[in-house]
């Protein structure tokens, strides 16, 4: 499939046959949604914790005698029962991550750069370099080019003086080609990849 590609000015440069295994896949939200969701596990902290019986700062003295009371019969303070007892069965501190296996991953990715694609979210960048590392530049020529909230992905290194001035605008986001995730990709606008990016993905993907 063919597609135009353009300059961080505006102008045309010329237009590129994108790979149809990447680009040209029809979406499924099922995929998207398990590639998605293996992410969002590996990067949950899973630092959650509540102190139990044993870990609540109280007396371990009963509390009053077993019988002839009338009342139930409680051995300390740190019952889950009490208020400030401990938790009953709380969560404990672990990892949420699971396992994926590499193909579906691989597959979740071509099956989002095809999403953005059909969408009309893709847009090819000829190359991503700045002379200057200047962010009211970049700010000024994303404006001029309609983009909003852009993820851009460039080849196997960023250009230095790109990357530092796209850092402090919040709508951009900038990764190379290894970086390139289903998660980022969806939750922005659009996608933006410049020529160097597609031929890092395409023999990553292959």
């Amino acid at each position: 499939m063919k597609a135009d590609v353009i300059k961080l000015d505006g102008g045309k440069a010329g237009s590129i046959d994108l790979n149809e295994a990447l680009f040209g896949l029809e979406p499924r939200a099922d995929i998207l949604h398990r590639v998605v969701r293996w992410q969002r596990a590996r990067a949950q902290a899973g630092t959650h914790s509540t102190l139990g019986r044993s870990d609540v700062s109280y007396s371990t003295k009963k509390i009053y005698r077993q019988k002839g009371t009338g009342g139930a019969r409680h051995g300390d303070k740190g019952a889950p029962i009490f208020r400030h007892g401990g938790v009953y069965k709380g969560p404990t501190p672990r990892s949420h991550a699971h396992e994926l296996p590499k193909k579906f991953r691989a597959l979740g990715l071509r099956h989002a750069l095809s999403a953005k694609a059909k969408a009309g979210e893709l847009i090819i960048l000829d190359a991503a370099t700045m002379a200057d590392a200047k962010t009211s530049s970049l700010a000024k020529m994303a404006k001029e080019l309609g983009w909003k909230r852009v993820l851009i992905i460039d080849g196997a290194e960023v250009d230095g003086n790109f990357a530092l001035a796209a850092r402090n605008i919040d709508s951009i986001d900038v990764l190379p080609s290894m970086g390139a995730n289903v998660y980022d990709i969806l939750k922005r606008d659009q996608l933006v990849i410049t020529k160097a990016g597609i031929e890092a993905l395409e023999a990553r993907l292959k």
